[in-house]
């Protein structure tokens, strides 16, 4: 889906209007955000009351890690956000196309992390039809989301005046992160099965940080319109209808 949405720079060419990158962020924010709470949250504090503890306990706990886990990426690797020409993090020679990357890069390690988890909670219950139906539901909430995600690293490389196809190419590639952490993530739950609901609120912190931090600003840069809440909204709308239907 991140290559689906990177290939949008052989439609849109040089110029893409903002009023659709807006709708772009705000639907993959929206997404997150239903995400979180459905696929992440509720399902932690679940499994810990399963396990007679203290719900909110783990899921709160696991959420600041989350937090700050992604606030020490943020700190650590250089990094800059389309429509920005303040690199975040530390002083970096390397040029702005390539801290184009990083910042979306980043976004994606917590969704990696996200869907891993989930169909390893699934696994831990013994292939129980409703958890994969619930895993199934996140991933292909965080496959749609991924869209507007490889079309908004792609278009703005294009814009930056780097090559078309080369800007495809890096769009896809920052996908990347997703399947690498996604199987980091059930690797190491089969370890620290017991942590699992501080591991499912952790990806849910990390997920909110980015929204917040991020892509709900972005999409609300420049002139004040609704364009970039619609797109929220219609993305927590849906995550919120794949989650319940199919979970």
């Amino acid at each position: 889906m991140t290559t689906l949405g990177a290939a949008m720079v052989f439609l849109f060419r040089k110029t893409v209007s903002t009023q659709i990158q807006k709708i772009f962020l705000g639907f993959a924010a929206g997404v997150m955000i239903a995400a979180s709470v459905w696929s992440l949250l509720i399902p932690a504090i679940e499994e810990a009351e399963k396990d007679g503890q203290i719900g909110w306990i783990s899921a709160s706990g696991g959420f600041i890690l989350g937090v700050a886990f992604l606030v020490a990426l943020d700190k650590l690797i250089p990094h800059l956000h389309p429509q920005s020409n303040q690199t975040e993090g530390p002083a970096s020679s390397m040029k702005r196309t390539s801290l184009l990357v990083l910042a979306v890069t980043l976004h994606n390690i917590p969704e990696g992390i996200a869907v891993g988890l989930s169909f390893a909670l699934a696994a831990q219950h013994g292939g129980d039809a409703a958890s994969y139906s619930a895993a199934l539901a996140l991933a292909l909430g965080i496959g749609i989301q991924n869209f507007p995600e490889g079309a908004a690293i792609s278009l703005p490389l294009r814009q930056e005046g780097m090559g078309t196809f080369r800007s495809f190419v890096m769009g896809s590639l920052s996908g990347i992160v997703e399947p690498i952490f996604g199987i980091l993530s059930v690797l190491v739950a089969a370890v620290i099965a017991p942590y699992m609901p501080w591991m499912l609120s952790f990806a849910a912190g990390a997920m909110m940080y980015v929204v917040v931090e991020e892509l709900i600003p972005e999409a609300h840069l420049g002139e004040h319109n609704d364009m970039g809440t619609m797109g929220v909204m219609s993305g927590f709308l849906l995550m919120m209808i794949l989650d319940v239907a199919l979970g």
